[in-house]
């Protein structure tokens, strides 16, 4: 018997609903398969819902300090529930256009029940058996628990199930410094919860410039959050008397929840891998450049691959793969260059290579230019004169990375994102128009100032200042 789909996707996340649409735009016979609901952690309990409790957050704080605008305003009086309510709203706008009503009105089949391999060519979902031409496994990742004395006998929060609260913690512990953890900590320290953020390392974000961190890390402060560094966890306990302590580098924190933010793991147990002859471990599914597993027409994409786990990323590669599957030809879905972004108050955004990653691959060759938020006019209007412009370069000018912290750093980072990608200089971006007053002329004012330096020094300034006479 002929396999009932060409394509047959495991997981409905971003990079699942990516690769049902293409695959179903080249007019494949697609199956997207969900155990849990389509959307995935983006849209449930992760980038939607956190960005919607942050700008809650910010709407908030500006009503706190709208005395420093001249407009009096007095202090907010914040509800929860209906910040809550206001969130699940938001998912279900989102959510609407990827359901599965809305896929099947497009021609994909969605079969929402848990699927595991039984063959190369066969998995089983619920009471079907399906068979395919090709299988794409994208079944993302989970919250990361580590194994801290006492922490799997107290109750505790993750990303997934913080939405679930109808009242705020008054007093909220986050163990970890990553961007999950410094974006709840700061929209719950706004929303009136007393935060205490605990982290191993010696700073936040570490995967983020130096620099990047300390400013986030103040900004916290300035909020209010209790900031613990280089403070590891050795044990978590529920005491008779109520509330949660966290023991932290030999400190006793007092809280009343804590939310533990220290990473995410690979989905992969439970998917008959093994029947399939598909390779995979805790750090996710082998996959070569192209997203191929060991098994010819098998692929996997996003989160449960292994590598960055960030929503574009997993829609990226779960185009990608379909691209590998389908079409003629192959083409590497595991590019050097990730742009991405926290969304914290500075946000932090990067693309391409921080200064210590550059000066380790290219050593003296290395250029730094940065500029100042306090010297972009529209920083100064909107009182966010906090973060930097910073891009580490060669010396004929062509960009290799940039870190952008300020306000509305994931905007203004795209730019650098296309120079890093297509291997362009600072003429390329000076040379080009940026509409004023826009935090983007801060993008060009540096490329600007970098090319003129450049151009004007050595034998090539020497010679533009003969000519100039």
């Amino acid at each position: 018997m002929p396999p009932q789909y060409d394509l047959a996707i495991i997981g409905a996340g971003s990079a699942g609903l990516t690769a049902a649409r293409f695959a179903n735009r080249l007019g494949k016979r697609v199956a997207l398969i969900e155990a849990n609901r389509v959307g995935g952690d983006c849209t449930w309990t992760g980038c939607i819902p956190s960005k919607a409790l942050l700008q809650a957050a910010r709407v908030a704080l500006t009503i706190r300090t709208a005395g420093r605008y001249g407009v009096i305003a007095g202090r907010p009086a914040v509800d929860f529930p209906g910040v809550m309510a206001r969130i699940r709203s938001v998912v279900a706008q989102i959510y609407a256009l990827e359901s599965p009503d809305a896929l099947r009105a497009q021609g994909i089949d969605v079969i929402e029940s848990r699927a595991e391999f039984q063959d190369a060519h066969t998995v089983v979902a619920g009471p079907r058996r399906i068979t395919a031409q090709s299988f794409l496994i994208c079944t993302g990742a989970s919250p990361l628990v580590p194994p801290v004395p006492g922490l799997a006998h107290t109750p505790y929060l993750t990303y997934e199930t913080f939405w679930q609260l109808t009242a705020l913690p008054a007093r909220l512990i986050i163990i970890g410094g990553g961007p999950i953890g410094c974006e709840l900590a700061q929209a719950c320290q706004r929303l009136g919860s007393r935060v205490t953020l605990v982290e191993a390392r010696d700073r936040l974000l570490p995967n983020d410039e130096p620099e990047a961190s300390a400013i986030v890390a103040n900004s916290l402060r300035d909020d209010g959050v209790d900031l613990q560094l280089s403070a590891p966890v050795e044990s978590v306990s529920r005491p008779d008397n109520g509330g949660i302590i966290v023991t932290a580098a030999g400190r006793d924190i007092a809280g009343d929840a804590v939310l533990v933010a220290v990473g995410r793991r690979p989905n992969v147990a439970g998917l008959g891998l093994d029947a399939a002859g598909v390779a995979g471990d805790a750090g996710g599914i082998t996959v070569n450049d192209f997203l191929r597993t060991g098994v010819r027409n098998i692929y996997a994409a996003g989160d449960c691959a292994g590598g960055y786990q960030f929503t574009h990323y997993a829609g990226y590669q779960g185009a990608m793969a379909v691209r590998n599957a389908l079409l003629p030809g192959r083409a590497r879905a595991r590019p050097r260059h990730i742009p991405w972004a926290t969304f914290t108050d500075p946000e932090v955004a990067r693309a391409g290579c921080t200064e210590p990653e550059a000066r380790q691959r290219f050593g003296d060759k290395v250029r730094v230019s940065a500029w100042p938020m306090s010297q972009i006019d529209r920083a100064l209007t909107d009182g966010a004169a906090d973060g930097f412009i910073k891009v580490v370069h060669r010396p004929d000018g062509t960009v290799l990375g940039a870190t952008v912290t300020g306000q509305r750093a994931a905007e203004v980072i795209q730019e650098w994102a296309i120079a890093v990608d297509r291997r362009m200089k600072f003429g390329d971006l000076a040379k080009t128009l940026h509409a004023y007053p826009s935090l983007a002329t801060g993008s060009q004012q540096l490329a600007w100032e970098a090319y003129l330096t450049g151009s004007t020094g050595g034998f090539r300034g020497r010679l533009l200042r003969w000519l100039s006479r």
